[in-house]
């Protein structure tokens, strides 16, 4: 009898020793959940995402102001919280775009910075405080032209890494006659004058004279004689 009442007594004493600890871990979980005040006030959720909207598109807005737009290129045009004036448009011909509210205006022989000012400065009569941000999409406007005995002559977009064999083999390469010794490039200077850049392919090729190798700009005149 006495060893069934030691028993029952040990098995009270686990179990108060049980529902104590359970107990103050629940009293130190509700503590750890109470919200804490937040210094300042309360957050608004729908600032925020603006502000960080805001940041994003500031850390995208990044120009070569070396760059010059011209006729061909693909330019994004976006105007924050205006996704029905923000558009993708092309620089016609005549170095114009057109966009809603603004009309036409010029677009050719200006950075895209100096585009953004100016279409900020047109549309701030009808939007407080317009940001807008102008990105080329693609550059059209900077071409070379390949002439002679080439099997594609023509005029070719190039990038800023183009060189003199690039640009036959864009042309399609030399043709049987071509004499590749002579070819040479015409650069037209800031006077009006012209340059003339020989290039000896034959020599080129063989890893002599890579100078010759000539990097070409925009507007450059590549003759295969």
């Amino acid at each position: 009898m006495n060893l069934i009442l030691s028993d029952w007594l040990r098995r009270g004493v686990i179990l108060s020793c049980c529902i104590l600890s359970f107990g103050s871990l629940c009293w130190a979980q509700t503590q750890e959940n109470k919200v804490k005040p937040v210094v300042g006030g309360p957050i608004n959720s729908a600032a925020h995402n603006d502000a960080n909207a805001t940041i994003s598109a500031s850390n995208g807005k990044s120009h070569d102001d070396a760059f010059v737009i011209g006729s061909d290129d693909v330019l994004s045009v976006n105007v924050w919280k205006e996704t029905e004036i923000s558009r993708t448009v092309t620089v016609r011909s005549d170095g114009k775009i057109t966009l809603p509210l603004v009309g036409e205006l010029q677009a050719s022989a200006k950075t895209p910075k100096q585009l953004e000012d100016e279409i900020s400065s047109k549309l701030s009569g009808y939007i407080s405080d317009p940001a807008v941000t102008v990105i080329v999409q693609e550059v059209r406007s900077q071409r070379f032209n390949i002439l002679g005995q080439v099997a594609r002559p023509g005029s070719y977009v190039m990038n800023s890494s183009t060189t003199v064999l690039d640009a036959i083999a864009l042309g399609g390469g030399y043709r049987d006659f071509a004499k590749q010794k002579s070819i040479y490039i015409l650069r037209r200077n800031p006077d009006g004058t012209q340059t003339r850049l020989i290039c000896n392919y034959k020599e080129v090729i063989k890893g002599r004279h890579p100078e010759q190798n000539i990097k070409i700009e925009p507007g450059d005149t590549v003759v295969v004689p």
